[in-house]
C-alpha cells in the first residue's frame, strides 16, 4: 500500500457507518476526501473528525439521485481540490416493506434510485476525467443480498445491489484497458444505522457478531491503496459466524401486510 497525497476521494453516505470509516482511513492514507450526503450538520462533524486526525476534509450535501445536485458538487470539487481520483459509492437506502406482495411502487423506486440510479449517474459524471487521464477507480458498496437475496433486505434492496454489481461488472469489463479500476464490495449482515430500520432490529448483541464499518472501511482501504496496475475486482466481507435469522426474516415477511392478513401471534 501507498500513500496518496494530492489525490482526490469522493464518498457518498459520508455522515456515518461506512461512509464515515471509509473517509477516515482514506484521509489517513492523504487522500483529501469529500464527504456526501444528505444531512450538512452530520457531514461537518465527520470533516471535523477527520481534520482532527490531520486529513483533509470537504463537507458538500447534496441528494445523489439528482443530476444537478451532484454537477454543483463536482464542479465545486474540480475548482477546488482538482479532478476525482477515487469515487466511493457508499450510499444505501433500503424499503421499509421487504415482501413484494405488497411493496409500494414508491418505495421500490426510491431504493432503485439510490442504489443503482445514483450509482450510475454519478459514475458517468467522473468517467470523462478518469478515462481523459487514463486512470481512476470506482468503488461501489454492494452487498451479499445481490447474490443471496431474502426477507431481511427485501426484494427491491436485493435486485439493485444485484444491479448495481452488474454495472460494476459492466465498467471492469469494458474500461479496464483505459486505466479504470471497478471493484465492488460485497459486505454480509453489517452493524450500520441501516438496521435500525429493519422489521425486527437486532439486539446489540447479534450486532456484536456482524461486520462492523472499519471492516468495510479496511477492505476499501486496501483495493484503494493497491497499485494501480492492480485491481481487486470483487470483495466479500462477511461475518465469519452465521447467527440464526429466522426469526427475523418471518417478522419481514409480514411487515407492510393489510390488515387482517399477517397470522395472529
Amino acid at each position: 500500500m501507498s500513500t496518496s497525497p494530492g489525490r482526490t476521494a469522493l464518498i457518498t453516505g459520508a455522515g456515518s457507518g461506512m461512509g464515515l470509516e471509509i473517509a477516515r482511513l482514506l484521509a489517513l492514507d492523504g487522500f483529501s476526501v469529500v464527504l456526501v450526503g444528505r444531512r450538512q450538520e452530520a457531514l461537518d462533524k465527520a470533516a471535523a473528525t477527520i481534520r482532527a486526525e490531520g486529513g483533509t476534509a470537504l463537507a458538500l450535501a447534496a441528494d445523489i439521485t439528482r443530476v444537478d445536485d451532484m454537477a454543483r458538487v463536482l464542479d465545486r470539487v474540480r475548482t477546488g481540490l482538482g479532478p476525482v481520483d477515487v469515487l466511493v459509492n457508499n450510499a444505501g437506502s433500503s424499503s421499509s416493506v421487504l415482501n413484494p406482495q405488497w411493496l409500494p411502487h414508491d418505495e421500490w423506486r426510491q431504493v432503485l434510485e439510490v442504489n443503482l440510479t445514483a450509482v450510475f449517474q454519478l459514475t458517468q459524471a467522473v468517467l470523462p476525467d478518469m478515462l481523459g487521464r487514463g486512470t481512476g477507480t470506482i468503488v461501489t458498496v454492494s452487498s451479499l443480498a445481490a447474490v443471496n437475496p431474502n426477507l431481511l433486505g427485501g426484494a427491491a434492496y436485493g435486485a439493485a445491489k444485484a444491479g448495481v454489481r452488474n454495472f460494476m461488472t459492466f465498467l471492469h469489463n469494458t474500461f479496464r484497458n483505459q486505466g479504470l479500476r471497478a471493484i465492488t464490495v460485497l459486505p454480509g449482515e453489517a452493524d450500520t444505522p441501516i438496521l435500525d430500520n429493519r422489521a425486527r432490529p437486532p439486539a446489540p448483541e447479534e450486532r456484536a457478531g456482524m461486520v462492523q464499518p472499519e471492516d468495510v472501511a479496511e477492505a476499501v482501504r486496501l483495493a484503494v491503496t493497491l497499485p494501480q496496475r492492480v485491481v481487486l475486482q470483487e470483495i466479500v466481507v462477511a461475518p465469519t459466524r452465521q447467527r440464526d435469522t429466522s426469526t427475523d426474516l418471518e417478522v419481514s415477511r409480514w411487515a407492510g401486510a393489510p390488515a387482517g392478513t399477517a397470522p395472529q401471534a
